[in-house]
This record gives structure tokens, sequence and C-alpha cells, in this order.
């Protein structure tokens, strides 16, 4: 089972969310004010999200997402301007002011089930259709110094965000980076 932790340097804000979050049919597990609270309980839980601010007394965001088990995902609460100078660095965010429905369809989303193993999926694709979509991959490794897994999210965001099949994006990926490589 999925749990929800709120992380927050001012346990007012966190109780905020939680009840925020009860009146939508959510349990918030823990209400930490430190990332090292955080990470305590992180680690005695199987999996789940975190909901917490830029900045911990002890650590920022940035830091804490490299430290938590990889079965927990982050839900980023900022500021629209905070959020527009930030690195992609892998989390979900929200801007402020938060608004209850956002998060509230945002956590159900991260908390979603997903299926364990991606390779039914890459079975149903033939061999050309694949090559495009790795050949975009290591472009987007190679020049923008992502991990596969983020090449790949990227690849699905943009698919997502256009409309388009995994493919095309890739395609399209492909032809973007052509078109600047030969001006």
């Amino acid at each position: 089972m999925s749990s929800i932790l709120v992380a927050f340097p001012k346990q007012e804000d966190g109780k905020r969310i939680a009840r925020l979050l009860s009146g939508y049919g959510f349990s918030v597990d823990h209400i930490c004010t430190t990332a090292a609270q955080a990470l305590s309980e992180m680690n005695q839980l199987s999996g789940g999200v975190i909901i917490c601010g830029y900045r911990l007394p002890d650590m920022f965001f940035s830091e804490l997402v490299e430290c938590m088990p990889p079965t927990f995902e982050m839900l980023l609460v900022a500021s629209e301007r905070t959020l527009g100078q930030m690195d992609s660095s892998g989390v979900m965010a929200l801007s402020m002011p938060l608004k209850a429905c956002d998060l509230a369809e945002t956590l159900q989303m991260m908390l979603r089930p997903r299926k364990k193993k991606r390779t039914p999926d890459r079975k149903k694709r033939n061999p050309k259709e694949q090559q495009t979509i790795d050949s975009a991959k290591s472009l987007l490794m190679e020049r923008n110094h992502l991990t596969e897994d983020e090449a790949h999210r990227y690849l699905q965001k943009c698919s997502m965000d256009s409309g388009t099949n995994l493919v095309e994006t890739a395609q399209m990926v492909l032809a973007l980076m052509d078109f600047e490589r030969n001006g």
C-alpha cells in the first residue's frame, strides 16, 4: 500500500495539507518538519509519495530527492517563480497558491498502480519503431546529459503534451535535433 508523507518546515503547513487531503479521502501517514525525519519515515515504509516544500531546515528538495528510497516519488509545492528557476529534477511539482483539486488529482495520479514491467509494451512495437525511440533517447542522453529513464520520461511527457504517440514524438525529436545540427 502506498504511503503519503508531508514535509514542510512549519508543522501547521503540513497539518493544513493533511486536512485538505483528508477531505478528498486521502490519509497522510506522517507529517515531518525536517528532511531527516522524512527520510527516516520513508525508510520504514514500502513506498508512496512525499509532498514537500522547496526548502526544509536541513535540506533542499533536490538533496532530499537524491537520498529518498526508489519506492518513493516527490510532489514539490513551491512558488511559480521558484519552479520556473528549477532544473528538471524528475519530480512532480505544483505551484502556490495551491488549489485543493489540483493537489488531489496529482496525488491520485502519482499513487495509481503502475505496471511493474514494460516489456509487454515493447514487444508490441516493431523493431524499426523501437529503434526510433532508442535513437531519440540516445540523442537526448548525449546532448542533455540525461539518464535513459529521464530521456524516456521526457519523451513520454512530450508525447502526452502534444497528443502524439511515443514513436511520432521520437521522430519529432530526431528531426529537430537533425535540423539544429544541419542548420
